[in-house]
């Protein structure tokens, strides 16, 4: 009794098996029909189909940077002053806009009126030097004077000339012209001028402090100046190149396009292995305020790879297709990998597909909306 239950059983297990195994060939058979659709020689007239071969071309790839607006070295101005002493005024603040030549800071101090008192005295004893080496010269000119004599009143007049000159220096930078200088204009202040036209970005005093001659009193940005700082990472940096497009645009507005070209490249690569890529802004904007993050596409010539034409292929439940004409007016959704796009072509890419297939370049949608319609 045992031996015929275990014999029935298995009888039972190889006709299921052989049914899921007929089921399952059913279902691929199906699959496979439903990627295909047949059209009579009247709808393919009315759809408007063109076959056409795809293509090798060489497309142009795009590359995302991404950076900070920065201001360059040489447009970053810090204000300092020879010689110390007390601010006596200042009305500036970070944020504020300068002109070239306005005044930032009235500094005093006991010290300048002593270098200025120096100077009119080194003044006085150079004319006086130069009207003895006058006399002098004549007087050596008749034999009524020595050599010696006439020598050393040239060194003091040259000594007294040297002695004016440094001095006319050390007050030309503090900004205290010395040709108008005279004995009733003595000041015992100097006065801090813009040198750029630009922005405050940092103020480091207040009134009545003390600063040294190596305080740093105010930073100036010349904000016309600005570029773009980009991080290329090492696989990529091969891809770039000086004089290279680059279209820049910022996150709070992308729509508007800053189209630049790369100035350097810095080829020592930072501790995130990427380099250092600076472009020039062309024209300056207001709103590329520095620090202000920035995203850059940068295209390159890519290999060669197989294009089609934009309308060949088609998007549907999420996955990319292109109908191929397998003859008789047959045609198979083959999915396919798409890639950049370029003068109205995309790069495809699938095993199923090379440059000697048949496949749909134009209405390829027209035949997607068919075929979706007889799915149905």
């Amino acid at each position: 009794m045992r031996t015929y239950i275990t014999a029935i059983l298995g009888m039972l297990f190889i006709v299921s098996c052989k049914s899921d195994k007929k089921e399952q060939q059913n279902n691929a058979e199906a699959n496979k029909q439903e990627s295909s659709i047949q059209l009579t020689n009247e709808q393919v007239k009315n759809a408007g189909l063109v076959i056409g071969n795809p293509q090798e071309k060489n497309v142009k790839g795009i590359l995302k940077l991404q950076g900070t607006v920065t201001v360059p070295p040489k447009s970053v101005v810090s204000i300092s002053i020879p010689l110390g002493g007390y601010i006596k005024k200042t009305d500036l603040m970070a944020g504020m806009q300068v002109k070239k030549g306005q005044l930032l800071a009235v500094v005093e101090d006991m010290q300048y009126i002593q270098l200025q008192q120096d100077y009119l005295t080194a003044k006085e004893k150079f004319q006086l030097s130069q009207s003895e080496y006058n006399r002098q010269k004549e007087l050596n000119a008749k034999k009524a004077s020595s050599d010696k004599l006439f020598e050393q009143t040239a060194t003091e007049m040259q000594t007294q000339r040297i002695n004016m000159a440094s001095l006319a220096q050390k007050l030309t930078l503090l900004g205290i012209h010395v040709k108008t200088l005279t004995a009733s204009n003595i000041s015992k202040t100097v006065a801090i001028v813009s040198p750029i036209n630009g922005l405050v970005s940092k103020v480091n005093v207040n009134v009545g402090k003390y600063i040294s001659p190596t305080d740093m009193l105010f930073e100036l940005m010349e904000t016309s100046d600005i570029v773009l700082v980009m991080s290329a990472f090492e696989k990529d940096v091969h891809l770039l190149s000086v004089g290279q497009a680059v279209t820049a645009f910022t996150n709070s507005n992308p729509s508007k396009k800053y189209p630049e070209k790369i100035a350097y490249i810095n080829q020592s690569l930072n501790g995130d292995r990427a380099a250092e890529v600076v472009c020039k802004i062309k024209q300056y904007d207001s709103s590329l305020l520095p620090g202000l993050f920035i995203n850059a596409e940068a295209e390159f010539e890519n290999e060669k790879v197989l294009t089609v034409p934009e309308d060949a292929v088609v998007r549907w439940q999420g996955e990319f297709f292109v109908f191929s004409h397998t003859g008789n007016n047959n045609y198979k959704m083959i999915a396919v990998v798409p890639g950049t796009t370029n003068d109205g072509y995309r790069q495809i890419k699938s095993a199923l597909i090379n440059s000697s297939s048949k496949i749909v370049t134009k209405n390829a949608y027209t035949l997607l909306m068919t075929f979706m319609n007889s799915a149905e």
